[in-house]
């Protein structure tokens, strides 16, 4: 029943990494990177949330004036709304770090994904050509699932 037709489709590939010594370390020292980096955005972001309010009232002849105080709360609750932002992806890069700590030696983990491509035709397994995982360990493939 196979008709020669051959088509080529997008696939996503699993990473998976073998927990290792050299993974833990590598994964926590992203994660902590990541933490000072959102450190040092958060300070950036309340240091221009400052500045910008001070230069509203200071351009304005009467900082009392109601439009005045109003640019400064818009200004105010635009720094809250980042910092919120900021804040809830540090927790979450901290939970990660955690997790990683707690992670066992050998232990298999996904770490993300690639896309490639693959041919397919009638009569094959679409399912079978789309489950394919790359197992890792300290970045050299150990083994091709599903292929």
């Amino acid at each position: 029943m196979a008709d020669g037709t051959v088509l080529s489709i997008k696939r996503t590939i699993t990473v998976r990494a073998v927990v290792t010594p050299r993974w833990k370390e590598d994964a926590e020292r992203e994660l902590s990177n990541a933490v000072s980096n959102l450190d040092g955005q958060l300070g950036q972001l309340e240091q221009e949330g400052q500045r910008l309010t001070d230069e509203i009232r200071r351009q304005s002849a009467n900082p009392l004036d109601p439009r005045v105080q109003e640019q400064v709360s818009s200004v105010q609750q635009q720094v809250a709304a980042k910092r919120t932002e900021l804040e809830d992806q540090k927790r979450q890069f901290l939970e990660q770090q955690r997790q990683v700590r707690e992670l066992e030696m050998e232990q298999i983990v996904d770490q993300g994904q690639l896309e490639s491509f693959t041919d397919v035709q009638v009569g094959d397994n679409l399912v079978e050509k789309l489950q394919v995982a790359v197992v890792v360990r300290d970045g050299v493939i150990e083994a091709i699932e599903g292929a």
